[in-house]
Parts: C-alpha cells; structure tokens; sequence
C-alpha cells in the first residue's frame, strides 16, 4: 500500500452516530459528517486526476484517523497522487473544518489485495481473483476463492477451480482481491504441477 501521511488537523460538529463498518473494524460516525467527508475527498482527488475509492474515519474524539483511499481506472496511482491529493484535501478540510477534535488524515492506495465493498466494485474487477467471505453458509460453506466471473440477479458468479459458485449478494459479508504476481500461473494452479 502506498501513502501519504498529513498532520493533525483540527475541526468542528460531530453528527448524531451511525455504525459504518469497512474491511477492518466499524466505528461510531455522524452519517451525515461521513458523507460530506467523502465528498471533500472526491473533490480535492477529482481534482488531481484520482477517485476515491472509499473512506474510513476511525478512532474516538481526540485521537481520530481519516483514511482516504485513492485509485485510477487503469490501476497506476503513485506516492506522488498520493502526496497531492492529501496536501489538497488538507487545505480544503482546515478550511471546512467538518471534524470536531484533532485527527490524522491519512491518503492511501487500496494495495494489491484491495478489499471489494460494492457491487460496482465486484464488476469493475470481473475476471480478477478473489476472496470471499458470507455471513451464512452457501452450499456448506462460507469461504470462497476464484475469478470474479460477474454479477447477474442478485448473484456473485465465482469461477473457482472446482467449478462455479454463485452467492448471494445478500449474504456476502466481506471480499478482497488476491494478490497475483502472475494471473496466467495462479498459485492454485502452481502447486498441482509435478516437478521434473
């Protein structure tokens, strides 16, 4: 993952609280603070040529940390898009001021195992690898990897190895990609060959 990484900055109203839960943990946030905060983001990385991918603010009054995630369609987003886009969104934020205590901004790349939050997400990387986790069990279980094969009638289609899996979206609790150094020799595939 690349990043930048902007000083504590101060700000003001917090919201009545939602829970926004993300790939690693929830935390308690204004519904309404979130979405202007994500729409600062999109401004200021728009700005710079980037999207925003997602948006986190973590942590408790006083110690908060606001992560922004930034991407590019073709995937090439470097420290320097990362640098830009944080400085920008610094200056635009002091001058909102939308967070009521001291925090951290943080702007980020998603990684190579960027996790997949949407269904805009699912068909954006159709034909990459990926993992996915339910929150039930889907023809006896819950854990599945294989190529995102798309999205159709409330479905995800995975190709997996032994054959296709189709799972509901509704009971899809969490996925990322995998990482591929090589997607033409998956690791799966690797370890079925004999050595000579």
């Amino acid at each position: 993952m690349i990043g930048a990484l902007a000083p504590s900055l101060n700000g003001a109203a917090l919201a009545h609280g939602i829970m926004m839960t993300t790939g690693s943990g929830s935390c308690s946030i204004g519904d309404h603070l979130l979405r202007e905060l994500e729409g600062l983001a999109r401004s200021a990385a728009s700005a710079e040529g980037v999207d925003v991918a997602w948006c986190e603010l973590k942590g408790k009054q006083g110690s908060r940390v606001m992560r922004v995630f930034i991407e590019r369609t073709d995937g090439d987003v470097g420290l320097d898009d990362c640098e830009r886009v944080s400085k920008r969104l610094s200056v635009v934020l002091d001058v909102e001021d939308p967070i009521d205590s001291a925090y951290t901004l943080e702007v980020s790349t998603p990684g190579l195992d960027r996790p997949l939050h949407s269904k805009r997400d699912y068909q954006r990387f159709e034909g990459k690898l990926a993992r996915v986790k339910t929150n039930r069990a889907v023809d006896g279980r819950k854990r599945f990897v294989g190529r995102i094969a798309g999205i159709s009638e409330g479905f995800l289609s995975l190709d997996e190895e032994d054959g296709m899996a189709r799972i509901p979206l509704s009971v899809v609790e969490s996925g990322r990609l995998e990482v591929e150094l090589d997607p033409t020799h998956a690791p799966n595939r690797a370890r079925s060959r004999k050595r000579a």
